[in-house]
């Protein structure tokens, strides 16, 4: 989203530059719905702990949250968006998962 004016006057076909900033926040949100619905998949499929639909919950509000504070003309939150809301919300996910499976033994 940043590099969208370089990417345009190198001919780079980012996602950005090839359909606009609002459309690529539209994409990164359907690929974040995605993204949710795989790991809801992966809990029922895997019949995990309770700790599992813990973690699911903070990871896809995490991920709300990040589009609810970037929009296409004012990207002056986007790495708090998509750096640190990433980092934290991979980071809990992961050991929270890490826990569901160890207490589901």
């Amino acid at each position: 989203m940043q590099d969208v004016e370089f990417d345009q006057s190198q001919k780079l076909y980012s996602i950005p530059s090839v359909l606009g900033k609002k459309r690529a926040l539209w994409v990164s949100g359907q690929l974040h719905n995605l993204s949710a619905g795989c790991i809801i998949a992966a809990g029922f499929n895997g019949s995990f702990h309770w700790i599992y639909w813990i973690a699911t919950l903070i990871f896809s509000g995490m991920l709300i949250y990040q589009h609810s504070i970037v929009k296409p003309n004012d990207l002056s939150k986007v790495n708090i968006a998509f750096m640190t809301a990433n980092g934290i919300a991979s980071v809990v996910f992961g050991v929270l998962v890490i826990a569901a499976l160890l207490l589901k033994w």
